[in-house]
């Protein structure tokens, strides 16, 4: 049965990396994590997708696992590679039992690179959303998928017009505008020059930016130029 599923998750249980990767995910209790490699909990997922338990695993929810969490986004992109509603449907199941920053950021499903359009207007809808982790995943999916060939400039603004005060949804915004400004430099500026973030997420955006090597010395001076001063109490960038 799907419990068996869990077990294999077990079996590939590395002590040490559960130690190190739970100070990366604090707000997952550590004995909620086995403590599996990302690699190895790949290659074990195609394992599974092979198993008719796979299915049963999926409809298991909530799982009580971190790892489960992983393998379950990892299983959606194996079971489901073709048939974009099905996908859809059974992804926006998942969203809100997602309950931390890598679990969310692991789901690139390769199949929205075929539905762009269609996909982005999921993107408006998860964008709206009460849920930490799913606002995270629309951000990051317009990161991954749409600041090439299919970006439109007024996506800047829809996630400029993200207002959360969760950490993981103001890292994700600053991601994906210091992401912006590597690949969209001229319509993303703007919003830096006038000041559209609030302060944290602006100043956390260029500070992300100038980190970046794809980004020429010249307009990483400038940037830094655009920083602002924040209030005492707001934390440090």
């Amino acid at each position: 049965m799907a419990n068996n599923i869990t077990e294999g998750l077990f079996a590939l249980k590395d002590e040490n990396y559960r130690a190190f990767h739970a100070k990366l995910i604090p707000e997952i209790p550590v004995e909620k994590i086995i403590g599996v490699r990302t690699p190895a909990l790949r290659s074990y997922a195609g394992e599974v997708a092979k198993l008719p338990e796979a299915k049963a695993f999926l409809q298991e929810l909530p799982h009580t696992y971190y790892e489960e969490n992983n393998l379950h986004g990892v299983l959606l992109t194996l079971l489901y590679p073709k048939d974009i509603e099905v996908f859809l449907t059974e992804l926006e199941r998942f969203l809100p039992y997602v309950d931390n920053w890598a679990t969310s950021d692991m789901l690139s499903p390769k199949i929205f690179k075929e539905h762009l359009p269609y996909v982005y207007e999921r993107v408006k809808k998860w964008l709206q959303s009460d849920h930490v982790y799913t606002i995270r995943f629309g951000i990051v999916t317009l990161l991954g998928f749409y600041l090439e060939d299919a970006f439109e400039a007024d996506m800047l603004r829809l996630v400029a017009e993200v207002k959360s005060e969760e950490y993981y949804v103001k890292m994700a915004v600053a991601w994906y505008f210091s992401i912006a400004l590597v690949k969209q430099y001229d319509t993303t500026l703007p919003y830096i020059q006038n000041q559209v973030l609030e302060p944290w997420t602006h100043n956390k955006s260029i500070q992300k930016a100038v980190e970046s090597r794809r980004i020429p010395s010249e307009r990483k001076e400038y940037l830094k130029s655009l920083k602002v001063k924040l209030p005492k109490n707001s934390g440090s960038v």
